[in-house]
């Protein structure tokens, strides 16, 4: 069995444990106003007026006047990362981060220690109220697919749990939506052939979604089944270490963009730094509102881990991007591969001048957060300025 865990309002969380005054009121992390930033994480306080992750902070407080408005910290929301993960590595050494604030991790093998997985999700669960005074959702399932609907379904503090032989009972009622890679359009194109509900999409015949979508009808038609093979890989079997973020509504603003941009980047650069990899090979990921997905990607001279360097080459590749008449996105991602493992393969690059300083930079602050608690040391730079 797989377990989903996805943090609750991660960065927004983490700032009201370190200020409970703000218990309560709708906060915000993300860029000012002032500077064209945007949200990069709301409560869900905030988020009863509307306010969501990747909108423009002037917006925000256009439905919002009283958020809380608070700058990104980083290097706080890794280190308290680091936390949670090393209470999920007291159950398994399985574990898939997508990001900060989520991860799958494979318990099949813990249950002889620990239980079932369900069990073993709960204790979890507690321990993170408990130590860290914050709450993750948790979802429960065969497969990391159905797993990561689970932990959705009854945010926040969610738990649910879907059994072997109850996966179609599960899935049939929800909305197709649900699946992954259905967007407005595609939402659109299944609606105008009467199918609203996975059970309706389930009953399609494998030929009449190829027909419609291609090689994406396909893996409809799996999901719509309950199927993805896909094992748990660590990060320390990956080939590639990357980000990605789906909006809540199809995206065009360039500073938006950009916005999400450094924040994946940022999340990339310090999970490679945590698992002593450094990559040559630089990719942006983007998703447009009609599902056409696009990679483009950037070789370095030397393999790297320095957030500087990663940000100066996947910023170039946007920009590029942006220079062109491009669709609104839906997703945007990046990540890092091409691997040369361990300290003695960390040569500096000649990329932009500096850059030698920059990675001393990332190793010292990296070394400091982690001894005294995740925010006393970090980059003095707004959420989106960064070029």
């Amino acid at each position: 069995m797989i377990i989903h865990a996805d943090m609750d309002a991660f960065y927004a969380s983490v700032e009201i444990r370190e200020r409970p005054e703000l218990c309560g009121q709708p906060v915000a992390v993300g860029g000012s106003a002032e500077d064209r930033g945007v949200i990069a994480a709301a409560s869900y306080a905030a988020r009863k007026f509307g306010v969501r992750s990747a909108m423009p902070t002037r917006a925000a407080l256009k439905r919002c006047p009283d958020l809380v408005l608070l700058p990104v910290h980083m290097s706080l929301y890794a280190g308290v990362s680091r936390q949670i993960h090393a209470i999920f590595a007291r159950y398994t050494p399985l574990i898939e981060p997508l990001s900060l604030d989520e991860a799958f991790l494979d318990v099949g093998a813990s249950k002889r220690l620990f239980g079932s997985a369900a069990v073993i999700a709960r204790r979890i669960k507690q321990e993170v109220r408990e130590e860290l005074e914050l709450v993750v959702s948790m979802g429960v399932a065969p497969n990391k697919f159905l797993a990561k609907i689970a932990s959705d379904l009854d945010k926040p503090d969610g738990f649910v749990e879907v059994a072997a032989d109850a996966v179609q009972a599960f899935l049939d009622p929800l909305p197709v939506s649900r699946l992954w890679g259905v967007g407005r359009v595609t939402g659109a194109a299944l609606q105008k052939q009467g199918i609203h509900t996975i059970a309706e999409l389930r009953r399609q015949p494998q030929t009449a979604l190829r027909r419609w979508f291609g090689e994406h009808g396909q893996q409809l038609w799996h999901l719509a089944h309950g199927i993805d093979e896909r094992p748990v890989v660590t990060e320390h079997e990956a080939k590639s270490i990357s980000h990605e973020t789906t909006f809540a509504r199809d995206v065009t603003d360039p500073d938006t963009l950009r916005a999400v941009l450094l924040d994946l980047t940022e999340q990339v650069a310090w999970r490679l730094r945590r698992h002593g990899k450094c990559g040559r090979t630089v990719q942006l990921k983007l998703r447009f509102d009609d599902f056409r997905t696009v990679t483009r990607t950037h070789s370095l001279r030397d393999a790297t881990d320095a957030t500087q360097i990663i940000w100066h080459t996947v910023s170039r590749l946007l920009d590029r991007e942006l220079a062109q008449d491009i669709p609104p996105l839906r997703l945007l991602g990046m990540g890092v591969s091409g691997f040369d493992d361990g300290a003695d393969s960390r040569r500096q690059s000649d990329l932009f001048a500096g850059a030698a300083a920059d990675e001393a930079v990332d190793r010292v602050a990296d070394d400091i957060n982690a001894r005294f608690g995740g925010k006393v040391l970090q980059r003095a730079r707004s959420y989106h300025k960064s070029r």
